[in-house]
């Protein structure tokens, strides 16, 4: 269960999950500009210079496993697998931004399905994810897959806006996977 395990290609037709490379980062950044106004519902802001800086965190981020979320050959979004924890059995997916081209269609079910059942492939059998309370679309992405709402952590983080948010988190555990 090692973080390199994690950090694999996995494909679903024209739907790859990539680990991130310099390769990546272009397409990312146009990706990120096409919805403006969902990063005031983020904790990072991934525009302008703020897509620069947040881009030098992600190398100096040690518990994170990123990817590039691409469809046809085209950087859509970004993913993580984050703060793996072997000993215990779990690991976070979070940090997923995916662009409105591929919103409302299958693409990020089959995304995360590809995440999921990769970790549970490498013997993890707990995922968790958190969604600020203000993303419903995320929140609604997260049941439909079958995560089960574990709580709400109220007032628990500050954006980069300033807006200290309420946190849902969600668990899944590796026999209640339905695929």
């Amino acid at each position: 269960m090692a973080r390199a395990e994690l950090a694999t290609l996995l494909v679903d037709g024209e739907v790859t999950v990539e680990p991130f490379a310099a390769q990546h980062v272009d397409g990312l950044r146009e990706a990120c500009a096409q919805d403006r106004e969902i990063w005031e519902i983020y904790p990072v802001n991934m525009l302008d210079d703020g897509f620069e800086e947040q881009l030098k965190a992600f190398h100096g981020e040690e518990g994170w496993v990123r990817f590039a979320l691409c469809h046809a050959g085209r950087v859509v979004g970004t993913s993580s697998y984050i703060h793996p924890s072997p000993e215990n059995g779990t690991v976070m997916i979070g940090g997923t931004y995916i662009e409105p081209s591929v919103r409302g269609t299958d693409f990020n079910h089959r995304v995360k399905k590809l995440m999921i059942e990769h970790a549970f492939a490498c013997g993890f059998w707990r995922i968790e994810f958190t969604v600020d309370t203000r993303n419903k679309r995320s929140m609604a992405a997260v049941q439909k897959l079958g995560a089960k709402h574990e709580g709400t952590l109220r007032r628990n983080r500050t954006t980069w806006t300033g807006y200290v948010r309420n946190t849902a988190v969600f668990g899944l555990l590796k026999e209640e996977w339905a695929g």
